[in-house]
């Protein structure tokens, strides 16, 4: 999702490439909502990508498709920025692999064996799991607000986990599914944490980077997947059609309408609208997937999203 948010309000020579559209079109509350929803429909396209390609297949042929059409534009500025990227190559690399190779590995893995809605709203913890990491790697300072805010939004985690029954956890094993998006969203919160760090470099050419970076780091995994699953093909149509909604819509126009809303409204307000991705994945995946909402998914929705909120509040 985020790449640096503090950042890229000074990185103009890339938002001046963001296509020309009408004045409306443009408002950044539109192009942040669209960002949520692009970011949502990932889940949805997770669960339609079952039986029609496979998880590290995905991954790979995602980030190729990115890094290609990214690498055309600004591969130059990468290599103006070289000198500044070189020291933190391999940092990079790590980086490129955490937030970008293993998160989505660990998110299609996990669609392969729980609904959207959950996947939606385990999502919407991140947030709260990117406190807790500022916490512990920078020593940052939070309030009794906030800290209640996180564990408000841990609390609706367990809701969705056992399924309405916390009790559960004596006794039965968590699902999978939701447990692998759990660690997903474990590893994005860890890059996120670590864009404290990145290179002033312009977020375009950080992005591309990273996109290429990603693409590289998974071939392998998509290579073994190859070799060793059994019944491995090419995708089908539907497997291509849906590689090239997440290339096109949550990798690169959420990533581009983000970035401008940033540069409009700032990083504080314009974060704000992430909290939209758990309430459109939940509605996505009952319109569109037929998927059951059940008590404990709105319980745990209104944890999560009031957790977040709270965890966001600067007061005491």
């Amino acid at each position: 999702m985020i790449i640096g948010a503090e950042r890229h309000r000074r990185d103009h020579p890339f938002l001046v490439k963001v296509a020309v559209v009408p004045s409306i079109i443009a408002a950044p509350a539109f192009l942040l909502t669209l960002t949520a929803l692009f970011w949502a429909g990932n889940a949805i396209a997770g669960q339609l990508a079952v039986g029609h390609v496979h998880p590290f297949q995905l991954v790979l042929l995602r980030w190729i498709m990115v890094a290609g059409v990214l690498w055309a534009i600004y591969g130059h500025e990468v290599r103006a920025h070289w000198p500044v990227i070189k020291p933190m190559f391999w940092r990079l690399v790590l980086l490129a692999f955490t937030g970008f190779t293993a998160f989505n590995i660990l998110f299609y893995l996990a669609s392969e064996r729980t609904t959207a809605v959950n996947v939606g709203i385990l999502q919407g913890a991140m947030p709260g799991l990117v406190l807790i990491g500022t916490v512990l790697a920078y020593r940052t300072r939070v309030s009794a607000l906030q800290s209640a805010g996180v564990i408000i939004t841990m609390v609706g985690v367990v809701l969705i986990a056992t399924r309405g029954n916390p009790a559960s956890l004596l006794t039965e094993a968590i699902n999978s599914g939701d447990a692998l998006m759990l660690v997903a969203a474990l590893f994005y919160a860890a890059y996120t944490v670590a864009l404290h760090n990145r290179p002033r470099i312009p977020g375009a050419v950080f992005f591309t980077l990273l996109a290429a970076f990603a693409a590289v780091t998974s071939l392998p995994p998509a290579i073994g997947e190859a070799l060793l699953l059994e019944g491995y093909r090419m995708p089908s149509m539907q497997g291509w059609l849906v590689t090239l909604y997440i290339a096109i819509f949550p990798s690169c126009l959420a990533q581009l309408f983000f970035l401008r809303g940033v540069d409009a409204i700032g990083p504080g307000r314009a974060g704000v609208f992430i909290n939209l991705v758990p309430v459109f994945a939940s509605l996505l995946a009952v319109l569109l997937l037929g998927q059951e909402f059940a008590w404990y998914h709105g319980a745990a929705l209104a944890l999560v999203l009031g957790g977040v909120w709270l965890a966001q509040r600067p007061g005491s």
